[in-house]
């Protein structure tokens, strides 16, 4: 390298040259060396592809430019060296990782790395490559990173270099005193004048972050190519040299060229007469860091330079690069086939296990086991013990003495003997152990006989008499899940059902007095022998006495005894430290009470044990799990050692504390600073000094009776503890096994987060969300009542008032919908508060969900407050516009209604027919009403465009376009917050969408514009609508021939009181009573279905998803599969509507809810009307015409809350009546009984349930849609929808992933659907890469970086759903067809899933017993 720094050739006469007259103005010297460009050029032409590669290796390790683009020769295009700098791979410690210490490696090709290209102008007097060093180099010792032309050989013209692009890379160490740039950043030299090398120059400026331009001057020419380019605020950088001479000119033009290209000032950079290169470097290193980085990849550089007529050094090798890409798509293992085989060859084992025959042992040990007679089976036992321990400790015996014999000569024979030492403990449990697997792989089998099935009962009946039952195989680190569930739930039978558990257990350092400290507790037979210690774990039932019982609310005390941590044979294996977090982490979750045994003569091995039960503590309180933990400092004497201890105790909280704040770091729980921010912990409480068992040195010496003391003053004192603590719910036998499985998996795979895997929080989880969903509709349906009631009394205020008078009262109303959505609030915030204080519904494990209830409580109080706002405001609305059209029919009624008098005047005394008087009649109407004029059209779209600036100037989607459909099929009028409350939508959808998908104010406006021209256009029509069914022209034709009825009755004085109150129930009462019945049936529909038989599909977001995808099963229909996941919202809305159509139909449910709904509105127009006809005092209305004025008043102020009785109407109906009052209202009684009785033949005649719905103000559908809903999120990668409860939860979560490919994921190089689970693929090591992440690779373990609203469980089991798997499979090819891809590669045993096994997966998923 430091020869090809400075290549020369040899020239004999050099030095002669140097002494030849200076001054000879034509003399040129003859020098036949190179410019080191020159050279460097030409070794990469005469070099094949593999020795570039090991040139360009080199010269990047001695800190040396490389060649990115090589000029063209006369045969060849310029040339982008990618192959070459394919094997050139750096390391660098960012700045933003240079706490974490984590340095980053990556192929340079392949690196995000910005790039800053420097060119000149010309013949430019500042030297670009001098400067590049400089500014490389600034802090260090200067190096050449680039040839100048200060170098030896570096001012010699340049033969074939001019074109050639060098690239260097700053690469910062993590330390900001010494780092010049706090990120990577790679930098570009182009040798030769801008003006002849175009093409490269083009090239640089398009992969570049920023260009800088050396230039003394610009011409006209050079100014029209910067003036050529693209972006050149951003982008374009002018470093211009000043030189006293024509210094003035120079700058003029420079100054020319800024204005005409509109940089900024800060873009261009001036090195003066009087400034150094040092200094100037300075300038050039801000301008670097203020730049916009954009970054590109060296291998992304490919397309641009063959678009640019470049060649690429690569292009040659294009079939062998795909034959090696083709070899490394086969490379590891496809995650999902892994699975399946895995699920084989357990398959298999189990298959090949249950065709053993059992041993004559085993035989014998069962029979004997088996026998009725207690006594028998006590000897038996007892000799088994002692035989098994006499042998054991002949074969130990044996063993140590060679083991010691050995110790100090062959290692490899050491660690055999030591295995052997290990595996030469026999005691009963292992003949326990196999009872139990034969019991296990014999269920497997269709010839399981009676003594084997009898297994079971054999140990439960052993448990009670105090045997212990291995819980945890300490050899094989598993738990027969099936065995010990089966004993515990005979034993669960046995004691009547009854078998409420407290659960101790104890933890510490091997052989430091565990199983002793228990034995001596409790009077049980743990065994203590040095010589064979405890393995895995063990449990002890106690059964509680009567006497305590009562006191303590158990029926058994279950004692778990461990084997040690940090157990000398365990800590030979690489994995002990998390043998021992998982075996501390999985007895913690167990219990109720934790003993933490330490024995303090070994103060590194307290230490480790204090840090793995502090990790299992944060675990289980972050699963809810709150054990007490008592600390047992054993061999500790001393009366006042309790005192004197208190500054070890200090010590030891402050270790406790500092491991916990580790522990939460490593746990992702920054929160946690204290050991007491995980547990209730006294220091003083939880502490307890028990002295040594020995009185003197074994093994004579005696037991101390202190010991014995000490222990029982604990246990006395913990059962006290037990009694005082009534907060905690007493675990039975079932759920202690469904924790205990849980908890298993969640050990077992690392996975100590809230998931659904986990039976009992999904129960609690889901009871809860059954328990929201009936406060919430409880809330809503509160609220609707009141609505109902606020609106008609708005539409029953005088009509004579004036506007302002109703506005006060809308005012008032709103007031009082405040204080109710308050009361409610509260409400719902109490039952809340209740519910987790029960003790009966495992709420202590979902406790940190109470905030996200908490929140969708806030967030439903103001959902409803603002839609019941915007109600009232439209029944304000609807009032000003009734009022307006009421004005204009009043008017022509008036002159209608002077008109018939007027005829009867002229023909009174005339002796006219019927058809005579019908004529005259006719004639008369025509001209009253030939010119009514209609209702004012409003200017929908100038109102629309109002609100919509309005939204603009306050500036802080297809579901925009649904919700305004929903809007207009009301009956109302439009009113200018429909717009509002539209553009509120979009705002919040608009929020939403940008942390995924960047948009600009011009975006915004568009999407606005299209929705709102949309949305006009259907405000216009619901108006017209409006204006038809209120027209004063269609109002009066309704009256026409009640007035001819009228105009006849009179002229012929024929007694017309039945029809008048006939006309009354059917013009006024009926359409009110009828729109009664709508206002109330949509709640009623609620109702019915949330409380009937079909409650359960309704009653939470997983049952509802359980029992619609159980239904697409059932259906086998591809299209609604595609819909299902590809447009949720609108599948789910329709599926819920028809699911309504076909409950209303079944049994004339619909019918009967109307009945039900007309009972109650005719029990209240009954009761009014009763009231009505009595005076004040309690007295009859006087039987007079008068009194009917005042019977219709008082009508109308009871049922005011009720219904909406029309004023023109009424006046109509009754314009001169005849009739005395009580006449009248016999006749009105008897007519809306007839009415009654028409209604209800006509609700039994309506089969149209569609058009009924479609009349609702409160739409079923739409409540239950709400209900069910939910936030209506979808995975990322499977599409999977939400199933948080409320709709303010802070994480998104699903019981059920699905293969991604249903979420349309494809991998890139095949275009086949990917068959993995996103599950699988976050526990994996796998990457993906969408529009989100610009396309570039990002682990999936790390999907929180772009989607931290989502929890997505790591799931490394194999135990994943079979119900998407049977989807994928059976609509392989459609899927594919339908997202214009390849079908995905499903592992072959996937092909063996039945319809059965997928429905039971999905039944098991959900948790659905």
């Amino acid at each position: 390298c430091v020869q090809c720094r400075s290549p020369h050739v040899p020239n004999n006469n050099h030095e002669e040259d140097l002494f030849n007259d200076p001054y000879d103005l034509d003399f040129c010297p003859t020098d036949d060396r190179f410019n080191p460009a020159d050279i460097i050029v030409a070794l990469f032409k005469c070099a094949d592809s593999f020795l570039q590669q090991q040139m360009t290796l080199k010269m990047s390790m001695c800190q040396f430019s490389v060649p990115l683009l090589m000029p063209h020769s006369k045969n060849s295009q310029c040339n982008l060296m990618l192959w070459a700098m394919r094997d050139t791979v750096k390391e660098w410690l960012p700045h933003d990782s240079s706490q974490s210490k984590h340095f980053a490696e990556d192929n340079i090709v392949q690196a995000d790395i910005p790039l800053y290209s420097f060119v000149r102008l010309k013949n430019c007097s500042l030297s670009k490559s001098q400067l590049l060093n400089m500014i490389l180099s600034r802090g260090q010792q200067n190096h050449n990173y680039f040839i100048h032309r200060e170098m030896e050989g570096g001012a010699i013209e340049k033969k074939i270099a001019n074109g050639l692009v060098e690239v260097c890379w700053y690469l910062p160490s993590g330390r900001e005193n010494l780092d010049i740039f706090p990120e990577p950043a790679a930098f570009a030299n182009l040798r030769g004048d801008i003006c002849g090398l175009l093409t490269q120059f083009n090239f640089l400026y398009q992969v570049s972050t920023a260009v800088f331009v050396f230039l003394d001057k610009v011409e006209e020419n050079e100014q029209k190519i910067l003036l050529s380019l693209p972006n050149v605020k951003t982008k374009l950088f002018l470093v211009v040299d000043v030189k006293d001479r024509n210094a003035k000119e120079d700058i003029l033009s420079v100054k020319a060229t800024q204005e005409k290209l509109d940089l900024p000032k800060s873009s261009i950079k001036i090195k003066r007469s009087n400034m150094n290169v040092v200094e100037f470097s300075k300038n050039i290193c801000a301008a670097i860091k203020t730049s916009n980085v954009t970054t590109m990849k060296i291998i992304n550089m490919f397309d641009k330079a063959v678009e640019l007529g470049l060649s690429v050094d690569e292009c040659r090798s294009e079939n062998q690069e795909k034959a090696a890409e083709e070899i490394m798509r086969g490379i590891g293992v496809r995650l999902e086939e892994y699975k399946c085989q895995l699920q084989q060859e357990v398959k298999q084992i189990k298959k090949v296990q249950s065709t053993y025959k059992l041993s004559k042992a085993m035989r014998t040990f069962i029979a004997n086991l088996s026998t009725n007679n207690k006594e028998k089976q006590n000897y038996f036992l007892k000799w088994m013990k002692l035989k098994l321990d006499t042998k054991s400790r002949e074969k130990l015996s044996a063993l140590r003495k060679k083991f010691k014999e050995e110790c100090k000569k062959n290692s490899k024979l050491i660690a055999e003997l030591d295995q052997t030492l290990l595996e030469s403990s026999l005691g009963i449990e292992h003949y326990m152990r196999e009872m139990g697997l034969i019991y296990e792989f014999s269920l497997h089998s269709q010839k399981t006989v009676d003594e084997i099935v009898a297994l079971p009962s054999v140990v439960a009946k052993m448990l009670l008499d105090g045997y212990p039952l291995e819980l945890l195989d300490g050899d094989a680190s598993n738990i027969p899940e099936r065995w010990v569930a089966d004993v515990l739930m005979e034993l669960h039978k046995k004691v009547g059902e009854k078998s409420r558990l407290l659960v101790v257990s104890v933890l510490g350092v091997q052989s430091t007095g565990k199983s002793t400290l228990l034995n001596t507790m409790f009077g049980v037979q743990f065994p203590v022998s040095s010589g064979r210690c405890t393995r895995g774990a063990y449990m002890v039932f106690l059964k509680v006495g009567e006497d305590l019982k009562t006191e303590l609310k158990y029926d058994f005390i279950v004692l778990i005894d461990t084997e040690g941590l940090k157990s000398p044979e365990m800590a030979q294996l690489e994995d002990s430290y998390e043998h021992d977090n998982q075996l501390a982490t999985f007895v913690i979750g167990l219990s109720d009470v934790t003993i933490i045994n330490i024995a303090m003569e070994n103060a590194t091995e307290m230490k480790d044990v204090l840090q793995i039960t502090v990790h299992a503590f944060l675990r289980m309180r972050q699963i809810g799990k709150k054990p007490v933990c008592h600390f047992v400092h054993q061999n500790v004497a001393g009366v006042s050692a309790h005192s004197k201890c208190m500054t070890e105790r200090k010590h030891l909280l402050d270790q406790l504390n500092k491991m916990t704040r580790i522990a939460a770091e490593m746990e992702k729980q920054p929160s946690i600073k204290a050991f007491t921010d995980v547990l209730d912990y006294d220091i003083e409480k939880n502490h307890w000094n028990i002295p040594g068992l020995w009185h003197g040195t074994p093994p004579m010496a005696p037991v101390n009776t202190g010991y014995s003391e000490a222990v029982a003053d604990f246990k006395k004192t913990l059962l006290e503890i037990m009694k005082d603590d009534r907060d905690r719910k007493a675990t039975q036998i079932p759920d202690f096994l469904k924790w205990m499985k849980s908890l298993w998996r969640a050990v077992k795979y690392e996975n100590f987060i809230f998931s659904f895997r986990n039976t009992l929080v999904a129960h609690a989880y889901d009871n809860l969300c059954k328990e929201f969903s009936q406060w919430e509709w409880e809330f809503r349906k509160h609220i609707f009542s009141w609505q109902t009631e606020a609106e008609l009394e708005i539409l029953n205020t005088d009509n004579e008032s004036e506007v302002n008078t109703w506005e006060k009262v809308v005012h008032s109303k709103k007031s009082q919908l405040s204080d109710k959505i308050t009361d409610q609030k509260q409400l719902m915030m109490e039952k809340l508060s209740h519910y987790y204080k029960r003790k009966d519904r495992d709420v202590n494990l979902i406790e940190k969900y109470k905030n996200d209830f908490s929140k969708s409580i806030i967030g439903l109080a103001k959902e409803i407050q603002q839609s019941v706002c915007i109600k009232l405001d439209c029944a304000l609305q609807l009032k000003i516009s009734k009022k307006k059209a009421q004005d204009i029919q009043r008017k022509y009624r008036d002159v209608i209604e002077e008109q018939v008098m007027q005829l009867l005047g002229n023909y009174k005394k005339s002796s006219l027919s019927d058809k005579q008087l019908k004529d005259v009649f006719e004639k008369m109407w025509t001209d009253a009403t030939i010119n009514v004029c209609g209702l004012e059209h409003r200017d929908i779209a100038g109102s629309v465009l109002i609100q919509l600036k309005k939204n603009f100037l306050n500036r802080k989607v297809n579901k925009d376009l649904q919700f305004v459909l929903d809007t207009v099929k009301t009956n109302g009028d439009y009113h200018e917050s429909f717009t509002r409350d539209l553009l509120e939508k979009i705002d919040s959808f608009l929020e939403h969408s940008y942390k995924h998908h960047k948009t600009n104010i011009q975006f915004e406006i568009d999407l606005k514009l299209h929705i709102c021209s949309f949305a006009t256009r259907q405000f216009l029509e619901m108006h017209k609508k409006f204006l038809y069914k209120n027209n004063p022209q269609n109002q009066l034709e309704k009256l026409k021939n009640q007035y001819l009825s009228d105009f006849l009755d009179l002229y012929k004085e024929r007694d017309h009181c039945q029809r008048k109150a006939k006309d009354f129930a059917r013009v006024c009462i009926k359409p009110a009573v009828e729109d009664y019945v709508n206002r109330s049936l949509g709640v009623d529909i609620v109702d019915e279905i949330v409380t009937s038989c079909h409650s359960t599909e309704y009653s939470s977001r997983s049952y509802f998803q359980y029992n619609i995808q159980r239904e697409l099963l059932q259906k086998e229909d591809f299209n609604s599969f595609v819909r299902y996941i590809s447009n949720y919202e609108m599948y789910v809305k329709n599926w819920i509507y028809e699911h309504v159509k076909q409950k209303m139909s079944e049994d004339e449910t619909l019918c009967k809810l109307k009945n039900k709904i007309l009972q109650v509105i005719f029990t209240k127009i009954t009761e009014a009307l009763n009231k009505a006809s009595k005076a004040k005092d309690g007295t009859h209305l006087e039987d007079n015409k008068e009194s009917i004025t005042e019977f219709i008043n008082s009508m109308h102020k009871y049922l005011i809350k009720d219904i909406l009785l029309s004023e023109e109407d009424e006046k109509a109906t009754l314009f001169q009546i005849q009739s005395t009052c009580h006449p009248f209202i016999k006749s009105l009684k008897t007519s809306i009984e007839d009415l009654k009785a028409e209604l209800q033949q006509e609700f039994s005649k309506s089969k149209d349930i569609a058009a009924d719905l479609e009349k609702l103000p409160i739409r079923p559908h739409d409540e239950l849609f709400k209900r069910v809903f939910g936030c209506g999120q979808q995975c990322p990668f499977c599409k999977v929808p939400c199933e948080a409860g409320g709709n303010e939860h802070a994480e998104h979560h699903a019981a059920v992933h699905r293969p991604q490919g249903l979420g349309r994921y494809r991998n890139l190089d095949t275009e086949k659907l990917v068959e993995t689970l996103c599950t699988t693929d976050v526990y994996s090591g796998s990457k993906f890469c969408n529009a989100l992440t610009k396309q570039e690779w990002h682990p999936y373990k790390d999907y929180k970086a772009y989607y931290p609203e989502w929890h997505i469980p790591a799931d490394p089991s194999v135990e994943a759903s079979d119900y998407w798997k049977y989807v994928l499979v059976k609509y392989n090819e459609q899927f594919a067809e339908k997202y214009d891809a390849k079908p995905a590669d499903v592992p072959q045993a996937w092909r063996s899933i039945t319809k059965e096994q997928a429905l039971k997966g999905l039944t098991e998923a959900f948790n659905m017993k």
